[in-house]
């Protein structure tokens, strides 16, 4: 996260960067990329594999989200994880949390792709101090078919600012969107940098 001052200027743009030029997949469902390529034996074992099989049950009827954001997990050496519940967005963005300035940290989000693929899933924060947003950072997550069990992502390590400019109060403006632009989850979150670890009272 990048060191966020009251002169840094506002970014205008809060949404993900795209590449110039790129163009979303067209869509496939899981059994239309099952059947291609279908004399190909090797190939039809290596889609088996990634693909794996969906049973009923990993996909309620009664729900339509292809995707669904179980939680966030601040996790760094020496601490225990932090960990955000977001299937309770009101409850999380309420949370106070004092974070020590400094520390290397990941981010890991737990997430579900129920009924079909879902093709280039980004995690997309942007950070903002005393009103002023100033930093955003976009994490390719990638493609994932659907399954029971849940899927992680752990953001690379990255270190939070540190010194007295650097201390306050952050909120940051969460979301996990895909190829299409489609907001599967946002949500937000807070947090102060203090120079100690402490417990929120």
């Amino acid at each position: 996260m990048a060191e966020c001052e009251e002169q840094i200027q506002p970014i205008s743009n809060e949404d993900p960067e795209m590449t110039a030029g790129y163009k979303a997949p067209a869509q496939k469902t899981v059994a239309e990329l099952a059947e291609l390529d279908a004399d190909d034996e090797a190939l039809v074992k290596y889609k088996a594999t990634l693909l794996g099989s969906t049973p009923a049950e990993a996909a309620p009827a009664d729900d339509p989200r292809r995707v669904i954001v179980e939680k966030m997990v601040l996790i760094s050496p020496g601490r225990d994880d932090l960990v955000f519940d977001l299937t309770s967005l009101d409850t999380v963005k309420g949370e106070k949390h004092i974070i020590k300035e400094g520390i290397s940290y990941k981010l890991k989000i737990v997430f579900k792709v129920h009924h079909e693929i879902v093709a280039g899933l980004k995690f997309h924060n942007v950070i903002s101090r005393k009103g002023i947003t100033c930093d955003k950072e976009t994490h390719m997550v990638g493609s994932f078919p659907p399954k029971v069990e849940a899927h992680e992502f752990t953001t690379k390590e990255e270190d939070m600012p540190k010194g007295m400019v650097a201390r306050g109060h952050y909120k940051v403006k969460s979301k996990f969107v895909d190829d299409d632009k489609k907001t599967h989850l946002a949500w937000e979150w807070q947090f102060d940098l203090k120079n100690e670890w402490a417990k929120v009272e």
